[in-house]
């Protein structure tokens, strides 16, 4: 047979050991794969910290950094000397080798076989539950911070009379410790008792004694010590009482001690402690008695005492001594919770007063002119109008407007004017080519604020601009225009290096610029660029030529995501706003400080509390943290985000709030003082709507400050459903300038109304002053209506609006073809003891993409208009003499003549057409609004053949017009 291995005259092959070229190859490919990794995880902490160098925030960077690192290391190595000394002690305490049972025949295999590796197993356990331990502890950064810089609130509880910071700071840590104490106690048994098994201290199935001496000793320790740590944790679980959330039958959601937590668990928690700490001692005397009987007695005694006594004990106390009594046993404690929840809200100074509901006064000239002095009634809804912003100012297709503009107010001629505002922020969807240098190079940036006021609409239903076309001017003044940071801006941008950004066009062309800010890190470093590379996965950034000297990358730049960065212990409002500032755009962020541990203070998950119909359909303007269940809350802090250079600065707006200055303790120097507020930035501040809708949820059940009522549930609130939107969910605070009835003057307000619960008509109305000028600011005002009267609420408004004959019939031909009708916010206004409703009322034509302010409907006392014109509403409403006036048409006298005779045939056509509207509103049988509709459509045709005439005569004469205002994108 020959030689299949190879004969003398060849080499063997090996079979299945590969080459040294193979082989170096693998450990190649292996070492460039560990350094990738490496080099991924420097590239991420890297970029992280020069993100937050250029920020000039590094502190907060270092401080939760070095916080992080120590936890991880004091815990992971305190779990890891847990395990490993009771490893370590186990294998010390083995006994010597004894005749071997089958039991441990079959563990001698193991321990021949791990014997070569036990250092290595030791150290490989160790490591890994120290691994897990310390990333465990390292998430609890705020814990710990909030813990060693701990402020007192000079408030106690009025159960155990400790300060609220025991509660809110120092409880949780202590818990911490707790759970802590548990895992290394538990898994320093589980690894001892391994280790005891397999080397015989422990048998299972072994004739003879159970455990050798020095493993029972061992053993019971642990268990000594866990017993302990259950005591300590029934000490602190009589504090947890003070904070513990539990439903109630009669109130829903209960936070704090009640009558059976009182008076069953509380001295269950304590004679629960007192049998732990004995059964720990009985423990530990295993040490010298060296046998389980006694400890074991002990530990079934304190399992049977938490079954009876902190089981059974209470629910017996809570059926036949609550139960048939629940109203008196419970009401000092609701009392206890109601003055809590109220504080720990900053609701406790609401003022609640009775209001009629109805008007006592006889002469409606009066009640005609009081209106305007009660409020600027805003026709511009925000939420509606974004489309007509984006039509008549967008001007290029790679801009664009947020869904939901903003209100603000701004001074002219020494007047407040209620303004509707948004930024015209880069839009790449409309960029003329996608590409890699147009995204991130070319197209960087939007321009210019766009504004109108909230209380006017031009004669075809428009806004009236008072800051307008590109580049921007109006009413605002002069301010740089650039808007590199915004609320749509969520992708990077390369900016300041030999790539020309585009930075607007006008009639004349293109215009370029380069960024000249600070903001963003800087790419000349090839370590930087190879790291952004990495952290971003575009390759292309390291190796572009568009990529030069002077570039710097720009990111995180949406408002919301800078504050949460610099100041990541805030809870960030969900909706950020731009206001031109001192001669430059500013996004001003609200955020809040919260806390989970005020006593008695009832709990709120924050993403429920501030949804509405606005949440629903526009995600962006949701909560940041919106699971967070919270029992405390204040706007400690008022941020703000250059619109130019993305510069974030944080202001102490509550000097009063200890969780705030806890904080400004652990963060040095990242919270200017009040003080530093500039008073232009002081005029657009205002309050936040949030907060506001946490307080009105609240206020829904805690406005009654009796225990008695509370329980009862009679004056249970509720905020209405959205009456103007299908989604089925709460109504949105309205920002309005009015004034409630105890006031003097109109004040910047958040409005918001109430019903009874289950209920349509209307149960109380909200007001919050929002100008932080005013001494009055963040004061509550509650109108709280008559529960023997029915005063209609938004709803049945609403329905009657939809009901009447007149109304339909209008509605009807307005959504005619491809309209569509959109109702905007119906804001209700307290009146001289009754309620004004005014809701404007938009079309969106079928060629019109955006809608129109075609009708306003007023209601108030039973009598409800729907007309063109505001002016025109409150005037029928309130029958004063002009109500039956036609609806303006922009020609309030027939037309002119002219010596052009193309121009008089126009003019002709637009008398005869305005004759026929006017005889259409006079008809015996009505107003015919069909014929009437025709006569507008034919008057306007007219009019702008008139025009066109006109134009065309008047070689020379005005060409553009107001750019952008035409309706026309450029």
């Amino acid at each position: 047979m020959p030689d299949r291995g190879g004969g003398p005259t060849g080499p063997r092959i090996r079979a299945g050991r590969p080459s040294r070229r193979v082989r170096t190859l693998l450990m190649t490919l292996g070492v460039l794969a560990v350094l990738g990794m490496a080099f991924t995880m420097f590239a991420g902490f890297w970029t992280d910290w020069l993100w937050y160098r250029s920020v000039h925030y590094s502190s907060v960077f270092t401080t939760t950094l070095w916080t992080k690192i120590g936890l991880f290391l004091v815990f992971g190595l305190l779990m890891a000397v847990a395990v490993g000394v009771n490893i370590w002690l186990a294998h010390r305490l083995r006994p010597p080798l004894s005749a071997m049972s089958l039991e441990q025949q079959s563990l001698d295999r193991y321990r021949m076989g791990i014997a070569p590796y036990k250092k290595w197993l030791l150290l490989g356990v160790t490591a890994l539950v120290g691994l897990v331990a310390g990333a465990s502890a390292a998430g609890q950064w705020r814990t710990w911070l909030l813990w060693v810089n701990g402020v007192p609130f000079h408030q106690k509880d009025p159960q155990f009379h400790l300060d609220v910071a025991f509660y809110a700071f120092d409880l949780p840590w202590y818990r911490f410790l707790l759970g802590f104490g548990f895992a290394a106690a538990i898994l320093g048994l589980i690894a001892a008792a391994l280790t005891h098994y397999l080397y015989g201290g422990l048998r299972v199935t072994s004739p003879g004694a159970r455990a050798t001496a020095a493993a029972t000793g061992h053993l019971s320790v642990l268990l000594g010590v866990f017993v302990a740590l259950k005591a300590v944790a029934y000490w602190l679980d009589r504090y947890g009482l003070a904070v513990k959330s539990s439903d109630f039958k009669a109130t829903g959601n209960w936070t704090g001690l009640r009558y059976v937590d009182a008076n069953a668990y509380l001295p269950a928690k304590t004679i629960l402690f007192c049998i732990a700490v004995i059964c720990a001692l009985l423990f530990f005397a295993t040490l010298w008695r060296r046998t389980w009987q006694l400890p074991v007695i002990g530990f079934g005694l304190m399992v049977l005492s938490a079954i009876l006594i902190g089981g059974l004990y209470p629910a017996i106390v809570q059926k036949f001594q609550v139960q048939p009594n629940e109203q008196a046993k419970e009401a000092p404690y609701v009392q206890k919770n109601l003055k809590a929840t109220r504080e720990a809200y900053g609701i406790d100074d609401t003022k609640v007063t009775e209001y009629a509901g109805t008007s006592q006064t006889s002469d409606k000239t009066k009640l005609r002119d009081q209106v305007g002095d009660t409020a600027s009634l805003r026709i511009m809804d925000p939420n509606i109008v974004s489309p007509t912003f984006q039509q008549l100012q967008q001007i290029r297709n790679y801009y664009g407007f947020p869904t939901n503009l903003d209100v603000d107010r701004y001074r002219k001629d020494g007047k407040d004017q209620d303004t509707v505002i948004g930024l015209r922020e880069l839009n790449l969807d409309g960029i003329p080519k996608n590409n890699w240098i147009n995204d991130h190079f070319r197209y960087t940036h939007g321009y210019g604020a766009v504004a109108a006021k909230g209380t006017e609409a031009d004669s075809e239903g428009r806004p009236v601009f008072t800051e307008k076309n590109l580049p921007s001017s109006g009413d605002l003044g002069s301010y740089k225009q650039q808007i590199y940071y915004g609320e749509k801006t969520t992708t990077y941008s390369i900016v300041g290096g030999p790539q020309k950004e585009v930075d607007y066009s006008d009639d004349e062309g293109e215009k370029t610029t380069s960024y000249t800010g600070k903001s963003g890190v800087n790419l000349d470093n090839p370590v930087n660029r190879a790291a952004y590379a990495v952290a971003f996965n575009e390759p292309q950034i390291l190796y572009s030529g568009a990529i030069g000297k002077g570039s710097r990358i720009l990111y995180n730049r949406t408002p919301k995501d800078r504050v949460e960065a610099v100041a990541p212990w805030l809870t960030i409002d969900g909706d950020a706003y731009p206001a031109v500032v001192g001669g430059r755009i500013q996004w001003i962020v609200d955020a809040y400080t919260t806390s989970n541990g005020y006593p008695y203070a009832s709990r709120t998950t924050l993403g429920d509390t501030t949804a509405d119909s606005l949440t629903a359909t526009n995600n962006s303007r949701a909560v940041v943290a919106q699971q967070n269940q919270v029992n405390y809350i204040r706007n400690s802090v008022k941020a703000t985000v250059d619109a130019y250079t993305g510069e974030v600065k944080l202001y102490q707006w509550d000097a009063k709030d200890p969780v705030l200055k806890t904080w400004m303790k652990a963060f040095p120097g990242t919270v200017e003082p009040r003080s530093a507020i500039s008073g232009d930035l002081m005029d657009h501040l205002r309050y936040p709507q949030d907060l506001f809708k946490v307080q009105r949820e609240l206020l829904t059940r805690y406005h009654v400050t009796d225990a008695q009522t509370f329980l009862s549930g009679s004056e249970v609130w509720e905020v209405p459903d959205d009456p103007t939107n299908d989604s089925g969910s709460a109504v949105p605070p309205y920002y309005l300038s009015m004034k409630m009835p105890d006031q003097s003057k109109q004040a910047f307000s958040l409005t918001t109304t109430f019903t009874p619960n289950g209920r349509d008509n209307l149960s109380a109305f909200m007001a919050v002053d929002s100008d932080p000028r005013a001494a009055d600011y963040g004061k509550i005002r509650v109108l709280k209506l008559p529960t023997s009267t029915t005063v209609d609420g938004p709803k049945q408004v609403q329905s009657q609006f939809n009901s009447e004959s007149d109304i339909a019939e209008t509605i009807s031909l307005l959504s005619r073809g491809h309209s569509k009708v959109e109702y905007g916010n119906l804001l209700t206004v307290p009146l001289d003891g009754g309620l004004l409703y005014v809701e404007p009322v938009y079309v969106r034509g079928g060629s019109l993409k955006y809608p129109l302010l075609r009708k306003v409907l007023v209601t108030y006392g039973g009598r409800t208009a729907f007309k063109d014109t505001l002016d025109e509403a409150l005037d029928e409403v309130f029958g004063v003499k002009g109500s039956t006036r036609p609806p303006d048409t922009g020609t309030t006298k027939p037309p002119p003549t002219s010596t052009n005779p193309t121009v008089q045939q126009a003019l002709d056509d637009a008398q005869k057409a305005f004759d026929a509207g006017q005889d259409a509103l006079k008809a015996a049988d009505g107003p015919d609004w069909t014929a009437y509709d025709k006569a507008q459509k034919d008057l306007k045709e007219a009019l702008k053949r008139a025009e066109d005439a006109q134009s065309g005569a008047a070689k020379g004469s005005d060409k553009g017009g107001d750019k952008g205002g035409d309706g026309k994108s450029s």
